[in-house]
């Protein structure tokens, strides 16, 4: 009998998949996205040190409802601000294993409108 696997594990398999193709360096680090239910964050890490260089959420930018496309937007705007502001220009984008689609494009689109390169 197969065992069923929930949506995350799924998400995690795929997850390491992208993982194993795409790795943060100084000079371009990996722009990683988290997705849940009610919020969105993403981070700048160097995967040489396995530092964050910058970080913005829809918590830490207290907003409403942090769940849909428009916070998605807003959170995108803010991670390109702040990673311009410490000299970051090009990332390599890593969706963490969502689709491509709806919140997870909205923030990247907006991330290259503010000045990223990925």
């Amino acid at each position: 009998m197969l065992k069923k696997v929930s949506k995350n594990e799924e998400r995690i398999r795929r997850h390491k998949r992208v993982r194993a193709k795409v790795h943060g360096t100084p000079e371009r680090p990996r722009l990683c996205v988290f997705r849940s239910n009610s919020n969105i964050s993403v981070q700048v890490i160097d995967d040489t040190k396995g530092v964050t260089l910058v970080s913005a959420s829809s918590l830490d930018m207290k907003l409403e409802n942090g769940g849909n496309v428009d916070a998605a937007k807003a959170v995108g705007a803010e991670v390109a601000k702040r990673a311009l502001k410490a000299s970051i220009e090009d990332v390599v984008f890593d969706r963490g294993g969502y689709l491509y689609h709806g919140r997870v494009k909205a923030l990247a689109d907006a991330a290259r409108e503010a000045g990223l390169k990925f």
